[in-house]
């Protein structure tokens, strides 16, 4: 496990520095009182800490809880199915890389930091996409385990118009492994 977060934050780490002209647009302000909460993973982009020949995460879902430095906490768990729905648990921080607090840096291993941009937020707060500016990291976030369909949609064409390869989002499999 400490292998594989220490692999994340690498990976991460390599996604900072300042954005290029072709980055994604993000949504311009986000309220991290109203973002604070749980929020179930709907779909992703594979990654090596999510999926790989070890691990295979489902019922995944990220917690965040504000701090009074003005930090977030975030404790993201899934369920491996590769290994009979064992729980996995990475804690980490987060901090706000821009005035709107739609870009933030996360860290699950210091002092290394990777980008979490919040590039599609519906008005309500029920779903998130969050994805990175090298477009190789991508999430759709739900309130709920289950997102309706319009909504997924919704969040798959933003996610399209921000120039990512939608056709590589995978569908998380939640309620139980």
């Amino acid at each position: 496990m400490r292998r594989a977060l220490i692999a994340l934050t690498l990976l991460l780490a390599a996604c900072g520095g300042e954005p290029g002209p072709d980055a994604p647009r993000t949504v311009g302000q986000v309220d991290l009182a109203r973002y604070a909460g749980t929020w179930f993973e709907a779909a992703r982009f594979p990654t090596s800490f999510q999926d790989s020949a070890r691990v295979r995460c489902e019922d995944v879902s990220a917690t965040y809880t504000p701090r009074p430095d003005g930090e977030v906490t975030v404790v993201n768990r899934c369920r491996n199915a590769l290994a009979g729905g064992a729980e996995r648990v990475a804690e980490g921080v987060a901090r706000s890389a821009s005035p709107g607090n739609d870009r933030l840096r996360v860290s699950f291993f210091w002092p290394f930091f990777g980008d979490y941009w919040v590039i599609g937020l519906d008005p309500d707060y029920r779903w998130a996409v969050v994805g990175a500016p090298g477009r190789d990291y991508l999430w759709i976030l739900s309130r709920t385990p289950e997102i309706a369909q319009a909504d997924f949609d919704a969040a798959v064409a933003i996610a399209r118009r921000e120039g990512f390869d939608t056709t590589r989002l995978r569908s998380t499999a939640q309620g139980g492994a």
